[in-house]
């Protein structure tokens, strides 16, 4: 027998996740189901679905919204000898990394094992050695391994600047062929303390996940078929040629997230002059719908907008931070290089109240049908 229960999991409110905290251990059971494909509150409940209630599960796929919501229940840690199948996604940082070690050790019969998860709280490096020999050592059985981890590593923890390279290091002599790795160094703020650490990633090749998140810069040279949820995000900023590299490598992007609050260097100089003067080839993408610079300097507004640089052809949702921006890049919604690209924008996320000026409703008429 098999279920599912699986919405977007990057977006959480689109449909409620499975909590089974308060619930006695009979609401959510069965002696028939195999295959179990949800998602669930916090890891807790992902806890609840492995203490037996569900005896001849084999496969598992769970996408958890809130990992570090983790109360002090003890939960039942028996082996898992029936398991062959394990999927385990999370899009929120969290600090449980050990949990999850633990659960994984449960499954020695393990055949296939997917891990995307993005960890932070530690001040080492999660490398493909680790992993070796801190989970996959305990799965003789295991014939699949499909992966994504980030490590976000405060710098001041590292002996020096870390790069790709340091990490592939680790990738060598355990027989996993088919990894890269990149580094990325973001800014973060946490109880409003603003800072920078590392975003360290190993994961399997092919990439097989439809998102991905913190990539900057130096991304490495992979075309990613499957994302079409992305977010990068960098301390130096993101010149033309690396959006470029963007559309080459995420040919089916969908939804982008730019997060980057330094000026261009190459373009800023040019930016908001003549329109007639074509500096560089213009980038498509061709399936991007919704484009998110809340996060970031004014040039990426212009870098997305004026189409003698970018061509989006079926944006349908725009999200920024300042009307001051859009203002300024659209010349006050008449400036006809970026009108092409604002034509089909549906929706409009902004954190200042919009004016609808009559320039403004005949620059977005989406806006009103």
């Amino acid at each position: 027998m098999e279920l599912s229960v699986m919405p977007c999991p990057y977006i959480p409110l689109c449909y409620p996740p499975l909590s089974l905290r308060y619930l006695p251990s009979t609401t959510f059971s069965s002696p028939i189901l195999t295959h179990l494909y949800i998602s669930v509150e916090t890891l807790d409940d992902c806890f609840y679905l492995l203490d037996g209630r569900l005896r001849k599960l084999t496969a598992l796929c769970v996408n958890v919204h809130y990992m570090d919501r983790f109360s002090e229940a003890v939960h039942n840690m028996d082996e898992l000898l029936n398991l062959k199948c394990f999927s385990l996604k999370s899009f929120c940082l969290f600090h449980q990394y050990d949990k999850i070690v633990l659960l994984l050790r449960r499954m020695s019969n393990l055949e296939k094992l997917t891990l995307n998860i993005s960890v932070e709280g530690r001040n080492k490096v999660i490398g493909c050695a680790f992993v070796q020999h801190h989970i996959l050592d305990y799965m003789p059985q295991l014939r699949s391994f499909t992966f994504y981890i980030c490590t976000y590593v405060d710098p001041i923890a590292l002996p020096h600047k870390l790069s790709s390279e340091d990490i592939q290091l680790t990738l060598t002599n355990i027989g996993l062929q088919h990894v890269s790795s990149t580094v990325s160094y973001v800014h973060r703020s946490t109880d409003f303390v603003y800072g920078v650490r590392a975003a360290c990633s190993i994961f399997s090749l092919p990439f097989e996940f439809d998102y991905l998140r913190d990539i900057g810069n130096n991304f490495p040279n992979i075309v990613f078929n499957y994302v079409t949820c992305l977010v990068i995000q960098d301390i130096i900023p993101f010149e033309h040629e690396f959006f470029m590299r963007i559309a080459r490598s995420f040919p089916l992007l969908k939804h982008l997230c730019i997060r980057n609050r330094e000026s261009q260097k190459l373009d800023s100089l040019m930016a908001f002059s003549s329109d007639n003067c074509q500096l560089h080839s213009i980038i498509e993408y061709p399936h991007l719908t919704i484009l998110d610079i809340k996060f970031s300097h004014i040039d990426y507004v212009e870098q997305f907008l004026n189409e003698t640089k970018t061509f989006i052809p079926y944006l349908t949702e725009l999200e920024f931070s300042f009307i001051d921006y859009l203002e300024a890049v659209t010349k006050d919604f008449t400036r006809e290089e970026t009108r092409r690209n604002c034509a089909k924008v549906k929706k409009i996320t902004s954190m200042d109240p919009l004016i609808h000026s009559e320039d403004f409703c005949l620059y977005f008429p989406l806006l009103y049908k």
